[in-house]
C-alpha cells in the first residue's frame, strides 16, 4: 500500500504538497476507510484550479517510467511549474508491505527525463544515482542481482532495468512495489475514456458488454442508479454489435445515452475489468451525477478494501460523517493538501456536521 506521497514543483505545485496515509485518526465509525492502519478511501475537495486534477497526475507520475501501462496523450504537457527555480520536479513515494519499507525518490526535467533517483528498503540505502553526472551507489542494489551487468542500461531508471532483468522472489519488497505501480489506475469521463496506468490498452471497452451476462449486470447497476431504461445488443448493417437502448425502436447507447449514464457506463466498466488494482483514482468522480447516485458510489467503493481509493469531488453532499470521517476528507489548496481532521483545532467527532463546518468556512486557512 501506499503510505506517503509528496511532489515539488509539479504543474501548479510550486510548493511542497504532501499526502500522507498514514495519518489515521482514532474514529471509531467508518472503519472500511482504513486497511493496515492507513488511509484505503479518501475524497479531495478543493476550488476550481487548485489541482485537484494535477494531484492525480502526479501522482501516476510513476507509471510513466516503471511501466509501459497506458497514459493518455496530453495529459503531462507543461511539466514543470511556471515559477520553478530548479527546473525539474520531485517526487517522492513510501510504499508499505507489511513490515517492509520501501521509499522511492526521483526527479524530472521538462522533458519529463529522470535526473535522479533514490531507493531505500527499510532504511537501508539500495540505490542512489545522479543521471547527469552519471554517478551514484548502486552497490545493495548490484549485491541482489550478482549477474546483472548495468553496463547495458542505456537510458531510463535504473531500478526498472534492474527489475525487469534480475531475478528476485515476487514476494520480495521491490517486486512487490513494482506491482503496485503496474496496477494502479486514473479515469475520468469527462469527455472520454481517458487514463492511465493498469493496462496498456482499452479496446474492450465497447465490446466488454458484448457478454451476456456482463450486460444484464450493467442494465441492473444503471437500473439501481436511476436509469431505468433496458439493455439489449444489435448487429448493425456492418456486422458490427453495438450496445443499445431496448426501446420500442432501440436506441444507440452512446450516441443518445446522457453524459451522466455514459460517464456510469466508464465507472462500471473499470470495476468489471480491473479487478486487481492497486491504487484508484477517479478525477471528477462525480460531475455528472445526482448527489444520492454519488453517495451510492462512494459507499460501495468504501465496502471494497482490496485497494486504495481516492475521488475529486465538489459535491459537498459526501461531506458526512455518515459516509465516511473527517481525516478521510481531505481539502487542496495552492499552497498545501490537508486533512479536515488537521484543518481546524476544534475536535472533530461523529456527531458534526461536516459539511455545514466546511460551507461556513471552518476549514479555510
Amino acid at each position: 500500500m501506499l503510505k506517503l506521497f509528496e511532489t515539488t514543483g509539479f504543474k501548479n505545485f510550486e510548493n511542497k504538497i504532501i499526502l500522507d496515509f498514514s495519518d489515521v485518526r482514532d474514529y471509531k465509525f467508518n472503519s472500511d476507510c482504513i486497511k493496515e492502519n492507513l488511509l484505503n478511501t479518501l475524497i479531495i475537495y478543493g476550488k476550481n484550479s487548485v489541482g485537484k486534477s494535477n494531484l492525480g497526475l502526479a501522482l501516476f507520475d510513476i507509471v510513466t517510467h516503471l511501466t509501459s501501462k497506458n497514459i493518455t496523450p496530453g495529459l503531462y504537457d507543461y511539466y514543470i511549474n511556471i515559477n520553478n527555480q530548479n527546473e525539474y520536479a520531485e517526487f517522492r513515494y513510501v510504499f508499505q508491505f507489511g513490515s517492509d519499507e520501501i521509499d522511492y525518490r526521483y526527479k524530472k526535467n521538462e522533458d519529463q527525463t529522470l535526473l535522479y533517483e533514490y531507493v531505500t528498503l527499510n532504511s537501508k540505502l539500495l540505490m542512489e544515482y545522479d543521471y547527469v553526472s552519471n554517478y551514484g551507489d548502486l552497490d545493495e542494489l548490484k549485491a541482489l542481482a550478482p549477474t546483472l551487468n548495468f553496463v547495458f542500461q542505456s537510458e531510463g531508471s535504473l531500478i526498472k532495468y534492474f527489475l525487469n532483468n534480475s531475478i528476485i522472489d515476487n514476494d520480495h519488497p521491490l517486486r512487490r512495489m513494482m506491482w503496485f505501480v503496474s496496477n494502479m489506475l486514473w479515469f475520468r469521463s469527462l469527455d472520454e475514456n481517458r487514463y492511465i496506468g493498469y493496462k496498456l490498452k482499452s479496446n474492450d471497452y465497447y465490446d466488454f458488454i458484448l457478454d451476456n451476462e456482463i450486460l444484464k449486470e450493467l442494465e441492473q447497476f444503471l437500473h439501481q442508479s436511476g436509469v431505468q431504461e433496458n439493455l439489449t445488443v444489435k448487429e448493425d448493417n456492418d456486422g458490427k454489435k453495438r450496445l443499445y437502448f431496448d426501446t420500442k425502436t432501440p436506441l444507440p447507447f452512446f450516441k443518445v445515452a446522457s453524459s451522466g449514464t455514459k460517464a456510469l457506463y466508464t465507472f462500471f466498466y473499470w470495476y468489471k475489468t480491473a479487478k486487481d488494482v492497486s491504487l484508484l483514482y477517479i478525477d471528477e468522480f462525480d460531475a455528472f451525477y445526482h448527489y444520492e447516485l454519488s453517495e451510492n458510489l462512494v459507499i460501495m467503493l468504501e465496502k471494497i478494501t482490496s485497494f486504495q481509493k481516492i475521488l475529486t469531488s465538489h459535491n459537498t453532499n459526501l461531506l458526512s460523517n455518515r459516509i465516511m470521517r473527517p481525516d478521510c476528507y481531505f481539502i487542496l489548496t495552492k499552497n498545501k493538501l490537508t486533512s479536515l481532521a488537521n484543518a481546524t483545532d476544534r475536535e472533530l467527532r461523529e456527531g458534526h456536521n461536516l459539511e455545514k463546518l466546511y460551507m461556513s468556512g471552518e476549514f479555510d486557512e
